[in-house]
C-alpha cells in the first residue's frame, strides 16, 4: 500500500471525521447484527457460487447413479430435500441481505443528514461572505458603488422550505401533459 503523503491538518481533521462516524456506526450495532454482517459477507463471493453449484451437481449426480445403480437415492427425481434445503437457504440468506442492507441504509440516511446539515451551514456562510464582500465594496473609494442585484441575491440564505417547494412545483410542471398533447383517456 503507497505511504500516505503529509495532508493539510484540515484533511486530516475530515477524514478522521469520517473514520469515525464509521466506526461509531459499527459499534452500534449489535453482536448479531455484525455477525450476519460478515456472514453475508462471506457468502457474496463468486467462490460461494462455484460451491453451491458443485454442491447441487455431487448432489444431483449421487442420487442419479445411486438409482441407476438399481439402489433406493435418498432424494429421488425431482429432488424434493434438495429443494426444500435449497428454499430455507435462499429465505435465510434473503432475510440476512435485508438486515445487512437496513444497517448500511442507516449509514447512509446518517451521511444523507450530515452533508444536507453541511450543505446548509456552508450557504450561509457563502452568503455571509457575500455580504461581507459587498460591504467592503462599497466601503472602498476605489471601487464603484453601483448596486449589485445578484450580489444582493447571493448574499441572502436560501429558504430550504422555499427551494423544496420550488424544485416540487418544477417537477410537476415537467410531469404535466402539455395542453396540445392528447390524454390518453378514451
Amino acid at each position: 500500500m503507497p505511504q500516505v503523503s503529509e495532508l493539510p491538518p484540515h484533511v486530516e481533521e475530515t477524514v478522521a471525521a469520517i473514520a469515525r462516524l464509521h466506526v461509531e456506526h459499527e459499534r452500534q450495532a449489535s453482536r448479531a447484527r455484525r455477525f450476519v454482517s460478515l456472514a453475508t459477507a462471506l457468502l457474496s463471493r463468486p467462490r460461494t457460487l462455484a460451491l453451491i453449484t458443485a454442491g447441487i451437481a455431487f448432489w444431483v449426480l449421487v442420487n442419479l447413479a445411486v438409482e441407476s445403480a438399481g439402489g433406493r437415492p435418498p432424494d429421488p427425481y425431482p429432488f424434493q430435500l434438495l429443494a426444500t434445503v435449497l428454499s430455507g437457504a435462499a429465505l435465510y440468506l434473503a432475510t440476512m441481505i435485508l438486515i445487512v442492507q437496513r444497517h448500511d441504509g442507516e449509514l447512509a440516511a446518517t451521511r444523507a443528514q450530515l452533508t444536507l446539515e453541511l450543505a446548509m451551514l456552508s450557504e450561509r456562510k457563502t452568503a455571509k461572505i457575500i455580504a461581507l464582500l459587498e460591504a467592503f465594496r462599497y466601503a472602498d473609494p476605489h471601487q464603484s458603488d453601483q448596486r449589485d442585484v445578484v450580489a444582493e441575491a447571493l448574499a441572502e440564505p436560501a429558504d430550504p422550505h422555499v427551494v423544496l417547494s420550488a424544485i416540487h412545483s418544477a417537477q410537476q410542471k415537467a410531469v404535466a401533459p402539455r395542453p396540445d398533447e392528447p390524454s390518453g383517456d378514451i
